[in-house]
């Protein structure tokens, strides 16, 4: 079974820079932002994904489940905290699988450690998204390098003339 990643999606929406000042204007756009930057990292590093909002302070909110860009959103039910939430997850996936647990609050730091996962800091999925996109953005320009183009196949001075007759 794959590693799954569990974020707590306010707390690294608030503290990851990129998302801090759009959260300040257009709480939506941060959210689907965020979902777009993991459905990619998700990709690339071939784990799951579960990014949990809390919706505590939300009356007559119900628990709602949905599928993103192949990133598990979980939105929870009227009273109940994303900690509490992600909590009861890491009990049930924790001996199953490796559970990797980003955020910046502490509270839920301690308990991820005593529960079996693995806390990440908001800090470090940065400096770990960063360097996906790097290898990303690398691996894109070799690619594109070793692509056969007819033009890296014939000589100059054909490719000057087939150059002439393209611009007339």
């Amino acid at each position: 079974m794959k590693d799954i990643m569990i974020l707590d999606g306010y707390n690294v929406t608030n503290a990851l820079p990129e998302l801090s000042g759009l959260a300040r204007t257009d709480f939506g756009a941060a959210r689907d932002r965020l979902i777009e930057i993991m459905s990619e990292y998700r990709t690339f590093r071939g784990i799951d994904i579960l990014i949990v909002f809390d919706a505590h302070m939300s009356p007559r909110a119900r628990e709602h489940r949905e599928k993103v860009k192949g990133v598990e959103v979980v939105f929870t039910k009227e009273k109940m905290t994303a900690d509490s939430y992600i909590e009861k997850r890491i009990s049930a996936l924790a001996e199953k699988r490796k559970v990797l647990v980003v955020t910046n609050d502490w509270t839920e730091q301690l308990m991820v450690m005593g529960s079996g996962a693995v806390r990440v800091s908001v800090r470090e999925l940065q400096l770990d998204l960063t360097e996906a996109r790097n290898r990303i953005t690398e691996t894109a320009y070799k690619l594109n390098l070793e692509k056969d183009f007819l033009s890296n196949r014939i000589d100059a001075e054909t490719l000057k003339k087939l150059e002439e007759l393209r611009r007339k």
